[in-house]
């Protein structure tokens, strides 16, 4: 039952719609979209109504209702991570240049390799990106219409369900980088003396040294 709701004035929310809704979210391999649920239950029903009603009824439990890459599906309650961590896939290792070079395609898509390196300052070796790809956060976008027509490099909706993030207006500001302490303090980056910003041929080495550093695993 719908405890603490009125169901004839939720515009025609019933029962069925609920288990409806719930069957959907349950088989669905990917974030169901509201124009998804839109044609399964018409304009009769109020789809925000129905969709907080479910939310309602999950608060609290093992798994919940979230609204992430701008869908709804079922995740695991975050307080319970710990205790099914041990049932986890095994994680990967990013190191921080793969960290950095997500962090620039996320803010600043769509970009190319050329202008991460620029943004960076340093080179980034192809590994980096092949690391990324294989995680299935970025995938490459349109070329861009320039010389050369580099490749554009964008996030994925992975990306977003991956970090719980409904779009990406949804990415953490400036303000709130800081007060995280995830906010790089070093100098900001310079233009490599001699590459052009569409130059998607730059060498991997910048001085002799790696420059993607990924000597430093992180979590």
């Amino acid at each position: 039952m719908l405890e603490g709701l009125d169901l004839p004035q939720q515009r025609g929310i019933s029962e069925e719609h609920l288990r409806l809704a719930e069957a959907l979210l349950f088989s669905a391999d990917k974030p169901v979209s509201d124009a998804e649920l839109a044609e399964r239950f018409g304009e009769h029903v109020d789809l925000a109504r129905l969709m907080e009603a479910l939310r309602q009824r999950y608060a609290g439990r093992g798994i919940e209702v979230w609204h992430v890459a701008g869908g709804w599906l079922f995740r695991t309650a975050p307080d319970l991570a710990t205790a099914l961590r041990l049932q986890a896939f095994e994680q990967r290792k990013l190191s921080r240049a793969a960290l950095e070079v997500l962090a620039i395609i996320a803010y600043h898509q769509p970009i190319t390799r050329a202008e991460i390196e620029n943004l960076r300052g340093v080179a980034t070796s192809r590994g980096t990106l092949d690391v990324l790809l294989d995680t299935g956060w970025i995938k490459p976008g349109p070329r861009r219409q320039t010389p050369g027509r580099p490749v554009t490099w964008l996030t994925t909706e992975a990306f977003l369900i991956q970090f719980g993030l409904e779009g990406l207006d949804s990415l953490p500001g400036v303000d709130e980088l800081k007060a995280a302490g995830l906010l790089d303090k070093r100098p900001a980056a310079l233009v490599i003396p001699g590459l052009g910003l569409e130059d998607e041929s730059a060498p991997d080495e910048v001085d002799g040294q790696e420059a993607d550093d990924e000597a430093e695993p992180l979590y």
